[in-house]
C-alpha cells in the first residue's frame, strides 16, 4: 500500500516539475536560446510570429593597425541635402548698429551750387516748372551722367519749356525772352572719404558741372571742396576737401567676392534728411543700364535722391560699390537701386588722383550682340563672344589682322562671354601692351596678337570768348564712332553740334544738334580745335560768320550773327 501511495505521489511530483518547465518557469530546456533569456514581461510577446530575419551584413575589415607619426583622416561621409557648403557664408545678422557706428563717420553730405543762364519769360514765369530748377541731386551735375534727366545727374535747372497750347507763345516769339538772366541752382549728394588727408569718391553727375561744391562731415564741419577728376563714362568722380586734422576713412573691400544675396547696407543723405541707413541684399550683378562699360551691383537697399555717391557695404565693414542711380517712375525708390562695383571705381579712382583723367585701352572696333541665330550661322554651338560689325583701319584690331565677321572668344586670357565684356577687359588694359586674341572665322578658331591702343576721348568745347557778347551759344564735339551713332552721322569730316542754347546766335541761325559743321567763312574745318581758332577769329572781330552745314546727309549755308546782333 505504501509503495503504491509512493509511486502515485512520484508521477503527480515528476507531472508538476514537467508542467512548470513547459510553462516557463525553470529554464531546464532551451536554457541556450535567446527566448529562455528574455524577461517574463517579453514573453507574450515572444508568442507572436517571427518577424523575417534581418539581412546578414558582412564584418567590416579591422582598421590597419596605427603608423607612428601618421594621421589618418577618417573616410569622407555623404553630405546630407541643404548642407552648408565649406566655405559658405552662414550665419544670422542680429544688428548693423555696431558696423555702422564704425562707417558712417567717413560718409559726407555733398551740396553743389551751379550758375544757371535761362531766357528771361514775361509775365513774372520763372523757372522751377516742369523740368524747372530746385533742390534735387545732381543740380551741379553732368548731362552724360546716368542721371541726367531721370531726377539723377544734370538734373534740376533749365530753361522754362514751351508747353503745347501755351498763350504766351507767340507774345515770347514777337517781342523776345527778353534777355538772360542767372539763377543759382542747387544739387545734393553723398560721398565717401578715401582716404585721411581728404579725397572723397563721389558721383561725376553730382559735382560734374558745379561752381561750388560744400561738404559736410557727420560732425557737422563744413569745407569747401575742389574736383580732382571726373570720368563720364563711369560716373565718377574724386573731389578733395582740405583739413590739418586726420579724417575717418571707409575701407574698400573687393566688390567681385560678393555674391547675390548677401546682406549689404546703403548710407547717404537723401532729400537732405539727414544721414540715413537702410539695409538690403545683393539682388543682382553685371547689371547693363546702357553705358560702355556698365557693370552695376543691384540692391534692394533703399537709395532715393541724394544717396547718389555714397557707399554700398557689404556686413564686413567694406565699401563693395558706390550707389548712382535707381530705377523709378516716380524719382523715389522702387527697390530697384545700382552701385557702381568698387574694383572698377579704384581703378577710376586711381587715376583720377594720379592723373585727372583715365586712359583707357583702345581695340578699334565696333561690336555687337551674338545671338543664337547669328551663332548657328557662325558656327558657334552656343551665343557667346563679341561679333566684330566693323574695324577701323587704322586701329590696333584692323592692324593685327581682326576682320569684320570675327568673332572675339577671348581677350588677354579671359573669355569673353557677350559682348558687353569686352569694351571693359580692353579698357583697363595698359596701353602699348601686346595681349593674346582667339578669334572664330569661318568656323575655325585663330589667334591674333593686338598691341592695345590708347582711346582718345572726343574734345568738347564751347564756341564763345571773354569779349562782351562773343558767345554763339552752342558746343560742338569731334566726330567719334559713338558720336556718330548717336547722331545717326554718315560723315567724319568737320564736328558735330551737340547742344544750342536757346535765345543765343547758334539758335537763331537755325543750328540744331546733331548738325555737322564743315566749313567757317569757307574754310574747312576738322577739329574742334580748328573750329575753336575760326569761331574765335570771327567772334574777335565782332562780325557775321557763314557756316557749311550738314544735316541729314543733306548740305546748307547760314549765318550766324555776333550775340548783339542776334535780334532784329
Amino acid at each position: 500500500m505504501l509503495k503504491k501511495i509512493a509511486a502515485v505521489a512520484g508521477g503527480v511530483f515528476i507531472g508538476l516539475i514537467i508542467a512548470f518547465a513547459r510553462a516557463g518557469a525553470f529554464p531546464f530546456w532551451g536554457s541556450g536560446s535567446d527566448a529562455s533569456k528574455a524577461p517574463p514581461s517579453s514573453q507574450q510577446a515572444q508568442a507572436a510570429p517571427a518577424a523575417p530575419a534581418a539581412p546578414v551584413t558582412p564584418p567590416q575589415p579591422l582598421p590597419a593597425p596605427p603608423v607612428p607619426g601618421v594621421h589618418v583622416a577618417p573616410p569622407p561621409q555623404p553630405a546630407q541635402p541643404n548642407t552648408p557648403e565649406p566655405n559658405e557664408k552662414v550665419g544670422v545678422v542680429t544688428s548693423f548698429a555696431p558696423l555702422v557706428k564704425r562707417m558712417i563717420p567717413a560718409v559726407v553730405s555733398v551740396n553743389v551750387v551751379q550758375d544757371v543762364k535761362v531766357s528771361g519769360v514775361p509775365f513774372g514765369m520763372v523757372p522751377g516748372g516742369p523740368g524747372g530748377g530746385g533742390d534735387d541731386e545732381g543740380g551741379g551735375g553732368d548731362d552724360n551722367g546716368p542721371g541726367a534727366g531721370n531726377g539723377g545727374g544734370g538734373g534740376g535747372g533749365g530753361n522754362a519749356p514751351s508747353m503745347p497750347g501755351d498763350p504766351f507763345d507767340q507774345l515770347r516769339r514777337y517781342f523776345g525772352q527778353g534777355g538772360q538772366r542767372d539763377y543759382k541752382q542747387h544739387g545734393l549728394g553723398s560721398g565717401v572719404i578715401v582716404s585721411p588727408d581728404g579725397y572723397i569718391l563721389t558721383n561725376n553727375h553730382v559735382v560734374g558741372n558745379a561752381e561750388e561744391i560744400h561738404v559736410t562731415l557727420m560732425d557737422k564741419r563744413e569745407f569747401t571742396a575742389k574736383v580732382i577728376g571726373k570720368d563720364a563714362k563711369t560716373d565718377l568722380g574724386l573731389i578733395k576737401i582740405d583739413t590739418k586734422d586726420p579724417l575717418p576713412v571707409a575701407t574698400l573691400g573687393e566688390s567681385n567676392s560678393t555674391d547675390v544675396g548677401d546682406w549689404v547696407i546703403a548710407i547717404g543723405n537723401p532729400f537732405n534728411v539727414g544721414m540715413t541707413v537702410t539695409a538690403g541684399i545683393v539682388s543682382a550683378k553685371g547689371r547693363i543700364l546702357g553705358g560702355d562699360y556698365d557693370d552695376f551691383i543691384q540692391t534692394d537697399a533703399s537709395i532715393n535722391p541724394g544717396n547718389s555717391g555714397g557707399p554700398l557695404i557689404n556686413t564686413r565693414g567694406e565699401v563693395i560699390g558706390i550707389n548712382t542711380a535707381i530705377y523709378s517712375r516716380t524719382g523715389a525708390n522702387n527697390g530697384i537701386g545700382f552701385a557702381i562695383p568698387i574694383d572698377m571705381a579704384r581703378n577710376v579712382m586711381d587715376q583720377l588722383k594720379a592723373h585727372g583723367r583715365v586712359v583707357r585701352g583702345w581695340l578699334g572696333v565696333e561690336i555687337q550682340e551674338v545671338t543664337a541665330d547669328l551663332a548657328q550661322s557662325f558656327g558657334l554651338p552656343k551665343p557667346t563672344g563679341a561679333l566684330v560689325a566693323s574695324a577701323d583701319k587704322e586701329g590696333p584690331a584692323s592692324k593685327a589682322g581682326i576682320e569684320r565677321g570675327d568673332i572675339v572668344l577671348s581677350f588677354n586670357g579671359h573669355p569673353v562671354n557677350d559682348e558687353h565684356e569686352l569694351p571693359a577687359l580692353v579698357a583697363q588694359t595698359p596701353i602699348n601692351q601686346k595681349v593674346p586674341v582667339e578669334v572664330m572665322r569661318n568656323g575655325k578658331r585663330m589667334n591674333v596678337e593686338v598691341t592695345v591702343g590708347e582711346r582718345k576721348e572726343p574734345q568738347v568745347a564751347s564756341a564763345k570768348t571773354e569779349e562782351p557778347g562773343g558767345n554763339w551759344g552752342m558746343q560742338v564735339g569731334d566726330i567719334t564712332p559713338e558720336i556718330a551713332q548717336q547722331f545717326h552721322l554718315e560723315t567724319t569730316k568737320g564736328v558735330v553740334i551737340r547742344r544750342v542754347s536757346p535765345d543765343s546766335p547758334a539758335a537763331e541761325a537755325a543750328l540744331q544738334p546733331g548738325d555737322v559743321v564743315l566749313e567757317v567763312n569757307h574754310d574747312k574745318v576738322g577739329t574742334v580745335a580748328d573750329f575753336i581758332a575760326k569761331a574765335k577769329d570771327a567772334q574777335t572781330k565782332k562780325k557775321s560768320a557763314l557756316l557749311l552745314v550738314q544735316r541729314q546727309g543733306a548740305t546748307l549755308y547760314t549765318v550766324i550773327k555776333p550775340a548783339g546782333e542776334a535780334k532784329g
